[in-house]
């Protein structure tokens, strides 16, 4: 089997995500390949925002808006150097996250996808849909399903 040259890992900000991030960083390290991290959000204002954040409750933080996206890459990235990888990419993508996460793959031509196991059986992967469950069975590459709750 061949090296993986550019592993993508997307992250929404959850100590979940955080844990893929630093498997993926791991990975990467191992591999020597390039870490591309995705941060994907959808800004919500006004009633519908109440409702989900209402149905959410602590998993509201993933439908809040675009501000946010840029401190959980910050941390992301921290969390990648505290695996010994020295540089990562990182990228705030408003779009939905198997699109986001399909999309950047494509576009950095990444051979492996990196998620956390959370949402497989979530509130919120009910809601929003199963990150995890939905990239394995779109991405049309390699997917890594990093067990983190």
């Amino acid at each position: 089997m061949a090296s993986y040259r550019t592993v993508l890992v997307g992250t929404d900000g959850s100590e979940s995500s955080f844990a893929a991030v630093a498997s993926a960083a791991r990975l990467a390290v191992a591999c020597r390949a390039e870490l591309v991290i995705v941060c994907a959000y959808s800004p919500m204002r006004g009633p519908d925002l109440d409702v989900a954040k209402d149905q959410l409750g602590a998993e509201a933080y993933q439908v809040v808006g675009s501000a946010p996206a840029e401190d959980t890459l910050r941390v992301a990235r921290d969390r990648a150097r505290d695996e010994g990888l020295e540089d990562a990419r990182s990228v705030a993508v408003e779009d939905r996250p198997v699109a986001a996460l399909e999309r950047i793959a494509q576009e950095y031509a990444a051979d492996l996808i990196v998620v956390g196991n959370r949402g497989l059986r979530s509130l919120a992967g009910r809601l929003l849909g199963s990150v995890p469950a939905d990239i394995a069975r779109k991405a049309g590459l390699d997917v890594l399903i990093v067990h983190t709750t």
